[in-house]
């Protein structure tokens, strides 16, 4: 008996493929890297130099990327509300975090789309920095560390991203290693928890920073879907319709054609093409909703992937 071979996948083009995708996902991914060699390169160098350490420099770097809790140096430095999300120090904190936005990046666009994912990132850690700041010149224990307390790290936007997949998607379900196949909404809800609860063991703004990012996450969630269900009430509501909805949504600019060089589409057979592809969508949100994005063939996720980088 003859069986298919199944060619095992090249990690390295795997790894191409990912990157050459157009997509905020590996962009964000980059642009997070490459500011972290950067910042180690210069410490390379530093410890070259200046045989006391790296201390003069992290000093400097902590002070011009990372955000300040205490308002007079904000007032000196606005620009990092912006450049603390992209500021890492450590490999340990760098990882984690780019763990977490592949991992969730991926759910994220598998239902909404890129420019939603940059808007989320940012504004979910401006949130959270905007949280971490109000906190810290609120409440009275933060005093004698408020002039020299600042936030780093993409967690917050992380975070918001995490919570907006989670509520968006709450059935979905992804499996993790000893506990089994869990909905992403109770995994968000734990993270959620568990920051709540561990404001008071150190790292205080660490963790409100990640409160506010996704407090922003579930709020612009709960902002769209109003939004959309009370614009397009006609059109039907339902997480399917609105998941067709977005998938199938174009530019009104766009031309009518197959996506090659010729004639363009007349409007039966655009309109027959736009049927035959939101069946197809259906299928295979149907499909997710049932066994999780993992249970899609490759073909199926090429698909969803191309369909949903046409909005």
């Amino acid at each position: 008996m003859n069986y298919p071979y199944s060619p095992q996948p090249n990690l390295l083009d795997e790894f191409r493929k990912f990157f050459r995708q157009r997509s905020a996902l590996p962009v964000l991914l980059t642009i997070n890297v490459v500011v972290w060699a950067l910042i180690q390169i210069a410490r390379v160098f530093s410890f070259f130099l200046n045989h006391a350490g790296n201390g003069a420099l992290d000093t400097w770097l902590l002070q011009t990327l990372g955000l300040p809790a205490y308002l007079p140096s904000l007032m000196a430095s606005p620009w990092t509300l912006f450049t603390y999300m992209f500021f890492h120090m450590d490999i340990g904190h760098i990882l984690f975090n780019m763990i977490w936005l592949y991992w969730f990046g991926k759910i994220f666009l598998a239902f909404l789309s890129s420019r939603a994912m940059v808007w989320i990132y940012l504004l979910g850690g401006i949130s959270g920095g905007l949280l971490y700041i109000l906190a810290f010149n609120s409440f009275p224990v933060f005093s004698p560390m408020l002039e020299n307390s600042w936030a780093l790290g993409a967690s917050a936007s992380v975070m918001a991203i995490v919570t907006a997949t989670a509520v968006y998607a709450p059935g979905y379900t992804i499996q993790l290693f000893l506990l089994g196949r869990l909905k992403i909404i109770y995994l968000a809800g734990i993270l959620f928890v568990t920051d709540f609860f561990l404001i008071p063991s150190g790292n205080a703004g660490g963790h409100l920073a990640h409160i506010g990012g996704a407090l922003f996450g579930a709020a612009w969630v709960f902002l769209a879907q109003y939004a959309r269900s009370t614009g397009m009430a006609h059109k039907g509501t339902g997480m399917k319709e609105v998941l067709g909805r977005i998938f199938n949504r174009r530019k009104k600019t766009q031309d009518k054609t197959d996506g090659r060089p010729g004639r363009p589409l007349t409007d039966d057979e655009y309109n027959t093409r736009k049927r035959a592809n939101q069946r197809r969508i259906d299928e295979i949100l149907e499909k997710i909703s049932r066994g999780g994005y993992d249970s899609l063939s490759k073909e199926e996720k090429d698909f969803l992937f191309t369909t949903s980088n046409k909005r």
